[in-house]
């Protein structure tokens, strides 16, 4: 048992070593103003969203960005509230160019056919996505316009953070996103990217149909965002890139309750099983082994048969090599604060990992208030 436990924890080191690595080799960009304006199709799902999009479209009100290069398209996916009214009472007093697609769900993937259909109806070459609890920078669209000028990318995959980040439920959740988003920008750096965010991501539209869309994957609920990724890096891996800037952090909020943070994250768990990434799958399965290693470990410490050193010294070794890879992480975004509640989110994350992992393989889920079955 201990020369396993060894064993994992090695494998582990070295993983989350090579992301801390991957995440430095990735170049910060620096923004700057392009005379060079590309045009964008900015494009927003959304289902019964009235208390975020006041939110979200006041800070696209606030764009840095000339109103004739870009256009909304929001596509309605069969809400039950106020929330083509508050779109509208928004922008049409502007002169931004939107339009409301209703979606028409044909399949498990109601988030994929809203997307595609407003690819189709799109007037511009990139596409960009966002939700619609998002609040966007002010310089988002003009540092895409920058980077995708500077460099000769075909899908770009941009940061995101937590907001609003107050009692503990938001900070531990804001330590579980960092570490995904350090794995995300590792990843890129040591060209293997395995994991992207719809909220902040940009294609080409003759990219996205050159992929042939999300075909092949419309009977997964999520996954818009990496199982695209998947196939671009399959097809074009030096065209994919991350976009490493300050200017273009999208931000959003944490859960407002663990029943919802569940649902989320069993949501996000329940997709891993059909990763074709080779990588991404042994990095899933190399975390949860870990984590998975220092709760039996626990157990075994507790009825006497393992001595206690083996615990703490797996434990100290991944909250240390985890602790540079978050301080990395949270530095880009300016969140150091969070680590007064470091070693507390550090010892309940294992719990919440093994837990999450096991629920993902053996139930079902909601989202959106649907019911979705594995």
């Amino acid at each position: 048992m201990i020369v396993f436990i060894i064993f994992i924890t090695c494998c582990y080191l070295f993983l989350i070593g090579c992301f801390i690595y991957g995440f430095d080799k990735v170049p910060y960009f620096y923004y700057y103003e392009e005379s060079l304006k590309n045009k964008f199709s900015v494009v927003i799902p959304f289902r019964n969203e009235a208390e975020h999009l006041p939110t979200l479209l006041n800070t696209i009100l606030n764009l840095k960005y000339p109103v004739s290069h870009f256009e909304l398209i929001f596509v309605n996916d069969n809400s039950e509230d106020a929330s083509v009214e508050i779109i509208e009472k928004h922008l049409n007093n502007t002169s931004i160019d939107y339009k409301i697609l209703q979606n028409k769900q044909c399949s498990k993937s109601p988030k994929k056919e809203a997307i595609k259909m407003a690819i189709e109806k799109a007037q511009y070459e990139w596409i960009l996505t966002t939700d619609a609890d998002c609040l966007l920078p002010k310089s988002w669209l003009e540092c895409y316009n920058g980077f995708i000028t500077k460099t000769s990318c075909h899908m770009v995959c941009g940061p995101v953070a937590y907001t609003h980040i107050h009692k503990f439920l938001d900070r531990f959740q804001a330590f579980d996103f960092l570490s995904l988003i350090g794995a995300t920008i590792g990843g890129f750096g040591l060209k293997k990217p395995f994991l992207s965010n719809g909220a902040n991501m940009a294609y080409r539209k003759t990219f996205f149909f050159h992929l042939n869309g999300f075909e092949g994957n419309t009977n997964i609920a999520s996954g818009d965002d990496v199982f695209l990724l998947q196939k671009a890096i399959e097809k074009q891996p030096n065209a994919v890139v991350f976009l490493k800037a300050l200017e273009a952090i999208v931000l959003t909020k944490p859960q407002p309750n663990f029943a919802s943070l569940k649902s989320q994250r069993v949501r996000w768990a329940s997709k891993t099983t059909n990763y074709k990434n080779t990588f991404g799958k042994l990095t899933g399965l190399l975390v949860l082994l870990m984590n998975a290693t220092l709760l039996a470990t626990l157990v075994f410490t507790g009825i006497g048969s393992m001595d206690a050193y083996t615990l703490v010294l797996a434990f100290g070794l991944k909250l240390t090599i985890d602790f540079v890879l978050l301080f990395k992480t949270a530095s880009f975004f300016k969140q150091k604060q969070l680590f007064g509640s470091y070693l507390l989110c550090a010892f309940l994350h294992p719990f919440f990992s093994v837990y999450i992992a096991t629920l993902s393989l053996f139930s079902n889920y909601k989202w959106k208030d649907r019911a979705y079955e594995k």
